[in-house]
């Protein structure tokens, strides 16, 4: 069967069904293709066993960009609740407040302790490493050598499964951003005193440190599946279980002719003028035909997967956490999601409680390809262990695999994306690649669905207006939002380039 539609969008996850929603409400022709045969969603979907709802991780809705928050109360005006932010880190069987609180801390770590902390990190502010590059040595640079010891270097190696010395330094720049520690001991010293901070003006909002958020009152599926649904009722197309496995680009004519395969090994075949990509680089570039000379740099980019093992238990000591953080090397698992405290209608019988337990992993590697049977033990055993519940009070368990969740960091991944852009903006003026695997950066939901408002804006103004690689590296373009795209970056650096 042979379709045509204008705009092909791959991927049905924030980046995906953000650009659909806009180009079908702006009355242009579109058709998001979806892999998964079920849900929409991508790893922002809402997974639901037997009335228990849960997350693939945990996405609270907060962005600093108005053009953001007002696109999620447009497609989801009615369903958001507001909940209080409160996470711990777990470290050698005691936990601490996250963010920190200085006197818990203080107990915690004990006196000498945290002298060599505060002794450790005035030493690197004054020898810092110059031109950091590892994951490393930026947090050391930032936070002091024990510091980085205690808090950052096991947890950060359970989720990338490498070094902290072979991550570069820009994961750290990017996620952890304007925080250090004399940020941390401010807003810790404001917690312990029971007083609330407030920024100056024109002080940027630190998101590490926020202390509520908005979320779907039943997971962040509701908010892909209204926007699925609308696109739908605007003339657009959702279609599941449909993988893209061969693209091909006509110059002469600027037509795309896409291959696609269900899963009942049927073929499907669409033409388009513009695709917009949100699957993952190394997949994309595989896919086209002939093949790229940057396949050699597409295939170097690393995932990280993860698994979750969602615990139904009885609720007999309930604990106040969206989530924890498992810093201490004796256990596997990297973090644990309380859903009830995401929202209460997340688990549907008040006398139990659902955790979702998150293992770091590859594809393939032994944890991935263990049986269900025996993770579901693993995690009864761990959580019992941690102290949150026994082990014999769990009644029920669900394990979901999630492969590609994380877009890997590595010495060579700048270059290696670089080459691939240089490449595809060359030779494919109208493929758009958005979201967080279409584009190999470690983005938040709101600064994937940035990356597709702006994608959408150059393609109804028939050239490139908007540099989206800029987002999510430089704040002002991501909280400027579309409307102060322009003013952030200034158009005499944009240039401008026809697409169809």
């Amino acid at each position: 069967m042979s379709y045509h539609t204008e705009t092909l969008v791959i991927g049905a996850g924030p980046a995906g069904l953000t650009a659909g929603y806009l180009l079908s409400k702006h009355g242009r022709d579109v058709t998001v293709l979806e892999r998964d045969p079920h849900q929409v969603g991508g790893i922002s979907r809402t997974v639901s066993h037997r009335g228990y709802l849960f997350d693939i991780g945990g996405h609270r809705f907060f962005s600093k960009s108005k053009a953001v928050v007002d696109l999620w109360d447009e497609i989801l005006p009615d369903d958001f609740i507001d909940r209080p932010r409160l996470s711990r880190i777990y470290y050698k069987g005691r936990y601490y407040a996250y963010p920190l609180k200085a006197f818990e801390a203080l107990r915690n770590l004990g006196l000498l302790q945290s002298a060599a902390c505060v002794a450790s990190y005035l030493y690197a502010r004054a020898r810092p490493i110059p031109k950091p590059r590892s994951f490393h040595d930026w947090v050391r640079n930032q936070f002091g050598e024990r510091l980085f010891s205690i808090f950052f270097k096991t947890y950060t190696e359970k989720v990338w499964g490498m070094s902290c010395d072979a991550i570069s330094a820009d994961w750290a720049a990017q996620r952890i951003k304007g925080l250090d520690l004399g940020a941390a001991i401010r807003d810790a010293l404001t917690r312990s005193l029971g007083l609330k901070a407030r920024a100056k003006p024109g002080e940027p909002v630190i998101k590490t440190l926020i202390e509520s958020f908005r979320y779907p009152r039943r997971g962040p599926g509701m908010m892909w599946e209204a926007a699925a649904a609308k696109i739908a009722r605007q003339g657009g197309r959702v279609l599941l279980d449909r993988g893209v496995d061969g693209l091909s680009y006509d110059a002469p004519t600027g037509v795309w002719t896409v291959s696609v395969l269900r899963g009942d090994g049927s073929r499907e075949t669409y033409t388009a003028r513009n695709v917009i990509s949100s699957a993952p680089v190394r997949e994309l570039v595989e896919a086209i035909k002939p093949r790229p000379i940057s396949t050699f740099h597409a295939r170097a980019l690393q995932y990280r997967d993860f698994l979750t093992v969602a615990l139904i238990a009885r609720a007999r000591h309930e604990f106040p956490d969206n989530w924890i953080y498992i810093h201490d090397p004796s256990v596997q698992v990297g973090r644990v999601q309380n859903f009830r405290s995401w929202s209460p209608e997340m688990v549907p019988d008040p006398a139990f409680t659902c955790l979702g337990l998150e293992y770091f992993c590859f594809e393939g590697d032994g944890l991935w390809n263990a049986p269900d049977a025996d993770l579901v033990a693993l995690a009864k055993r761990e959580i019992g262990r941690i102290g949150l519940v026994a082990p014999e009070d769990v009644v029920d368990a669900c394990v979901v695999r999630q492969p590609k969740a994380y877009p890997v960091y590595d010495e060579d991944y700048r270059q290696n994306v670089a080459m691939v852009r240089m490449e595809l903006e060359r030779d494919f003026p109208t493929l758009h690649l958005v979201g967080r695997n279409g584009m190999h950066k470690y983005n938040n939901q709101d600064h994937a669905m940035m990356t597709a408002m702006l994608t959408v804006e150059n393609i109804l103004a028939g050239h490139r207006r908007h540099d989206i690689w800029r987002v999510n590296e430089d704040a002002e373009y991501t909280e400027a939002g579309v409307s102060g795209a322009d003013e952030a970056l200034g158009s005499e650096r944009l240039v401008p380039r026809k697409v169809a």
